[in-house]
């Protein structure tokens, strides 16, 4: 599960992501209003967590913009602000919930939990031709034969699968696979893409997973 959270308190947010991510939870974090935007709007997650007051741009105006493209993802806003005329106006805005600074890990943890078992059902079957990805099970099988695959190539073929038919670059995929923001040796994906041929055993004709020179790589009926 992939959760933005939006804090500009360092300490605040440092708290958080370990206490998340020891809950199996992949947390993304922005300290600034217009950084988390710009997360939000080109990055699949499965819930927002946004402060109210940001610099650059407030929780409010995320949450605002975000809902122009985006009605389902649940947002939970983080927040000092108590009154309930402010709680109304983050509702209406398009938050799912709201809980007041300072709060008990447990009982954010807890909300988290709800608006995911409330969220809306996703595709969990991907599907290649032939190959077949279960999400739920994190199972892969090629015309009913079980391949087994690690983590990180099971992360990797459903990266590339829920990008079907677009060319997925290798700044995006060390980003979006490998949680990397910085300037890195992308030389690993070449090893994790030929590991997934091999297992998927892709030939020469088989051209599901098309490498495009200089870019990136694509999946493809």
């Amino acid at each position: 599960m992939r959760i933005l959270l939006v804090e500009d308190e360092v300490g605040i947010a440092a708290f958080l992501v370990q206490g998340l991510e020891e809950e199996g939870f992949h947390v993304q974090h922005s300290p600034s209003g217009d950084a988390g935007l710009d997360l939000a709007l080109h990055n699949d997650y499965d819930i927002l967590l946004l402060d109210w007051m940001l610099p650059r741009r407030s929780g409010l105006e995320i949450c605002s913009e975000f809902r122009k493209v985006n009605k389902t993802t649940p947002i939970i806003f983080l927040t000092a602000k108590d009154t309930l005329e402010e709680t109304l106006v983050g509702l209406q805005t398009g938050a799912n919930d709201y809980i007041k600074k300072p709060f008990h890990f447990s009982e954010l943890l807890e909300r988290i939990k709800v608006q995911l078992r409330n969220k809306p059902e996703t595709t969990q079957v991907l599907d290649l031709a032939d190959i077949q990805v279960s999400l739920a099970s994190r199972q892969v099988s090629r015309s009913g034969r079980e391949i087994m695959l690690t983590q990180k190539e099971f992360d990797l073929l459903v990266y590339l699968l829920q990008n079907k038919g677009q060319v997925c670059t290798r700044t995006k995929i060390i980003q979006e696979v490998w949680d990397i923001h910085f300037e890195y040796n992308t030389g690993v994906i070449d090893v994790y893409i030929n590991a997934l041929r091999k297992k998927l055993k892709l030939n020469d004709f088989d051209k599901h997973i098309q490498t495009i020179r200089g870019v990136g790589y694509l999946a493809k009926e």
